[in-house]
């Protein structure tokens, strides 16, 4: 399949159209079944409520800056169903969708915004996900270690890490595909290109056509897609597992996508693009697809998408009841995590500090 699209001759997998129309001249790809497309339309729905419910919690203060990943939900739930259980996921941080699917609990992810660090504590062998990464691009290297370790113990586990477009300016992206290529390690990396890196829009990045053509200076195949097809982003990323599995080394996947909402809850996207660009890309809407879709094939209607977006709500806010009920840190914790037996400047540290809250708090 990779060859048949190849983004150096400009060429990008698009199953299912704006319009819920699927292409059925395209037969060398995984398609998903009827059954699978309801299950996808049911998480992305999900994280849809959860993103406007979390800039809502942000603009009455309970919750602080939130990165909503509206438009974007098909990238991450599309590709996580087409990975195994066991299968290691690294997230960036605009993956709600993705963590979703893996039945990471909503109130975890929330704490994490709340600047909790439990939050971070997913169960290894339950959720095989790694923490949220916020230093832009620097998963990427640990998914190359992980994928590294898989390869080194022969457990046919394969490793999906998601990063930014802006994040592949980052030196520690280049260094992760250099490693992973050399090293023929089985490793995805999912590139969600919502077209703005914060305020810069992708045109002024890099010179590269595409984003998916720089995995061929590395040694390995690469491939764009339609990021609000969730069709063709399983497609991909099912081959390229497979591909993986078979010792046929790592695969770069471009989602081509936008970013509907603001970078951030801090950020004002007004100030740097137009209305209309934005208006263009909601005709493209991965959620509003699917629903044609759906309803053409008489497997949802208005009525059952009302009660889900209800049924979602209300768990949604459960959800954050409990992460917002979570108690702070402990003094204790801050240092608990970094050494099995804590060295004696450290263990002066936490006493330090201590007493010093105490005497605040006096």
């Amino acid at each position: 399949m990779f060859e048949s699209y190849d983004p150096r001759q400009g060429k990008r997998l698009q199953i299912m159209d704006e319009t819920g129309n699927i292409n059925v001249s395209i037969k060398d790809v995984p398609l998903m079944s009827d059954s699978e497309i309801l299950i996808a339309y049911q998480f992305i729905l999900k994280a849809r409520v959860a993103d406007e419910w979390s800039v809502s919690l942000n603009r009455q203060g309970r919750l602080p800056t939130y990165p909503p990943g509206k438009g974007q939900e098909a990238n991450s739930v599309g590709s996580l169903m087409a990975m195994h259980k066991e299968d290691w996921f690294v997230p960036a941080f605009r993956e709600l969708g993705g963590m979703l699917y893996r039945g990471i609990p909503l109130s975890k992810v929330y704490q994490i915004w709340l600047g909790n660090e439990r939050g971070s504590h997913f169960e290894i062998e339950k959720y095989h996900t790694f923490p949220i990464s916020v230093p832009i691009a620097s998963q990427c290297l640990h998914a190359v270690g992980a994928a590294y370790a898989n390869q080194y113990l022969k457990n046919n586990r394969i490793t999906i890490c998601f990063v930014g477009d802006g994040g592949t300016s980052e030196g520690d992206f280049l260094e992760a595909l250099n490693f992973a290529g050399a090293w023929n390690v089985p490793v995805i990396f999912y590139i969600q290109n919502n077209q703005w890196a914060i305020s810069v829009p992708r045109k002024i990045q890099t010179r590269s056509t595409t984003l998916a053509e720089k995995a061929f200076a590395f040694g390995f195949s690469g491939i764009q897609v339609d990021g609000n097809d969730v069709l063709s982003v399983f497609a991909a990323t099912k081959m390229a597992h497979e591909k993986a599995q078979n010792n046929q080394g790592p695969t770069l996947i471009e989602g081509y996508t936008y970013r509907l909402g603001a970078h951030t809850t801090a950020d004002d996207p007004t100030i740097y693009r137009k209305q209309e660009e934005v208006d263009q890309w909601i005709n493209k809407d991965p959620l509003l697809r699917l629903e044609k879709y759906l309803q053409k094939k008489n497997l949802i209607d208005g009525l059952a998408i009302n009660r889900l977006k209800d049924e979602y709500k209300k768990e949604i806010m459960q959800e954050f009841e409990i992460a917002e009920q979570t108690p702070p840190h402990t003094v204790e914790e801050i240092f608990a995590w970094q050494f099995k037996q804590l060295p004696e400047d450290l263990k002066e540290q936490m006493s330090n500090l201590n007493i010093r809250l105490k005497g605040s708090v006096g």
